[in-house]
């Protein structure tokens, strides 16, 4: 049995394990891959380290930091109210506001896991408090992000448009851009009649924050909607720190982790007792799962697992199936890697049958993208985890699993569905 299979296998074992046993995944995939690593792979200790997502773990520690420290001190309570007075009190369009959003971020030129970083763990305070399904209000702020992710002047754009330039292949910008809209769109439309959308525009909804003192309520209901809606020194600073992070991740391109942590670090130095508090909201077992899965996928990266695998699917004669099955290869690698590694990895594999012809480049690249890129909800992707770990109020356990069942059904279905659409036609 060859070393990539073995790979496999043990990641198999990985899953079936944890979901048996109840046993952290990340703590059993850091074992996976010190045994696959040195005894499979005979790789040193420092090369199984180089798989470990330094940044991501900074990004998930940095970013629920600070965001508890927002919940502690009210700011939270405050972008809720005033996300519920933009919207008229209407609910149900929340999970929508929360999509655009992150699809303007995108779409301007975001990195994906900043935008996600910097809407989900607000969206996701704002499912808590009004009993919005965290599944619904998660998997729309992901699809948002991947809606606007392929603009010509996006980051995933620009750089899937650069390979397909280099690699000599025709590409189309508004093909590729209206593909990842079209589609997570759609899909999110689905999610959100499917989840309960269509409920929430039933509603009508009356909360503290929209009832005018002095309405009734009682000297102590108007004392606790003041106290809801006022803006404070620390609900000002911790804004003004948000307001720094975006400016921080979209127009200086800053690492959103670490510029997250220090916006939570000088929140702490004025106002210590609420990062006491805050510290222990970080969300560690959500951290040591994720780190613990991406090490593993960077053992497979690294002993060839991923390019055997891709090599594999390229060799199969039928150009129609073997583009069905790098989109099903980018999707199933993408639910665990970076997206766009995955893409720059896999389109070169396709230039020699896309050269030939057989198959629409344009409409291949499209599909890829899109394939790649839907999974991103899954709770290994930096985006579902980001939701993950800025859910509240929540079952950890249970909303994990129900991420993960969402992911491998965007995994199973969106390869066929737009490779029918997209590449079969070969009209692009």
């Amino acid at each position: 049995m060859s070393a990539e299979l073995i790979s496999i296998l043990v990641l198999v074992v990985v899953f079936v394990i944890a979901t048996t046993r109840s046993i952290n995944m990340g703590a059993l995939a850091f074992a996976a891959a010190f045994g696959v690593g040195t005894l499979v792979a005979d790789m040193k200790t420092d090369d199984i380290f180089k798989g470990f997502p330094g940044s991501l773990f900074v990004v998930l520690v940095g970013v629920t930091f600070l965001f508890a420290i927002a919940r502690a001190n009210g700011t939270t309570d405050w972008l809720v109210h005033m996300a519920i007075r933009l919207v008229g009190g209407r609910i149900a369009l929340m999970p929508w506001v929360m999509f655009a959003i992150t699809g303007v971020l995108t779409a301007i030129g975001a990195v994906s896991p900043a935008a996600v970083a910097i809407v989900a763990p607000i969206a996701m305070g704002f499912a808590a408090k009004y009993k919005i399904s965290p599944l619904l209000m998660g998997v729309m702020v992901v699809h948002g992000a991947q809606a606007g992710g392929f603009s010509p002047i996006s980051i995933y754009g620009t750089i899937v448009n650069g390979i397909v330039a280099k690699e000599g292949l025709p590409g189309n910008e508004i093909v590729l851009f209206l593909a990842s809209a079209v589609v997570n769109l759609l899909i999110a439309t689905v999610v959100f009649v499917v989840l309960g959308g269509m409920k929430l525009a039933r509603q009508s909804v009356q909360t503290p924050a929209l009832v005018r003192t002095g309405g009734g309520g009682g000297d102590s209901a108007d004392v606790e909607v003041e106290e809801r809606v006022a803006l404070t020194a620390p609900r000002i600073a911790t804004l003004a720190g948000l307001a720094a992070l975006v400016v921080a991740a979209l127009v200086f391109d800053l690492d959103v982790g670490l510029a997250a942590i220090t916006v939570a670090v000088l929140l702490s130095v004025v106002w210590p007792e609420q990062s006491k508090q805050a510290i222990t909201q970080i969300t560690w077992p959500t951290v040591l799962l994720i780190c613990g899965i991406l090490t593993y996928v960077g053992v497979l990266q690294a002993m060839g697992t991923i390019t055997w695998a891709g090599n594999s699917v390229a060799g199969v004669g039928a150009p129609l199936i073997a583009a069905l099955l790098i989109c099903y290869i980018g999707a199933i690698v993408s639910a665990f890697a970076s997206s766009v590694g995955i893409m720059g990895a896999l389109i070169p594999l396709a230039v020699p049958f896309l050269l030939l012809g057989d198959v629409s480049a344009v409409g291949l690249i499209a599909a890829l993208a899109v394939s790649a890129t839907v999974v991103d909800v899954s709770p290994f992707s930096t985006n579902g985890a980001l939701v993950l770990a800025g859910a509240q109020d929540v079952d950890r356990d249970k909303f994990f699993k129900q991420l993960m069942v969402y992911g491998g059904i965007m995994v199973a279905a969106a390869p066929p569905l737009v490779w029918l659409a997209l590449v079969v036609p070969g009209i692009w």
